[in-house]
């Protein structure tokens, strides 16, 4: 199975801003949609945003729009999560993924079409 490994989490104050990575382990990205998820304590995972295999299709949840940037670079085989004026709510464990689903203009595959995950990097927003 592939694996992806995420970085850049941390402890930030309220207002703050991370970036966070996305990087595979022994594949190239290129072909593959991302999705960022997240999951809070006591929570059930929730998709984040996403980007197409071309990084010409993006989506974000509603609570993050505005404040939230995904991008990559194939030929840096990254993907990246930019998050600015962070708030407490967005403390979670974030989770990148791939899929072969496509990534259209209005939507994101669901969760059960993203096939490779990885570990999860935690993002705490505290004062």
């Amino acid at each position: 199975q592939l694996q992806l490994v995420e970085s850049g989490g941390g402890l930030v104050q309220p207002g703050g801003s991370l970036r966070l990575s996305c990087a595979p382990s022994g594949f190239t990205l290129h072909y593959y949609g991302i999705g960022w998820f997240r999951q809070a304590p006591g929570k059930e995972r929730e998709g984040v945003s996403c980007i197409s295999s071309s990084g010409r299709n993006i989506n974000y949840a509603h609570s993050v729009k505005g404040r939230f940037t995904i991008s990559r670079d194939n030929a840096k085989n990254t993907v990246w999560l930019q998050m600015n004026s962070l708030k407490p709510e967005d403390t979670a464990v974030y989770y990148c993924a791939a899929t072969w689903v496509e990534v259209t203009t209005t939507s994101c595959p669901t969760e059960a079409d993203f096939t490779s995950w990885g570990q999860g990097t935690q993002v705490t927003v505290s004062s």
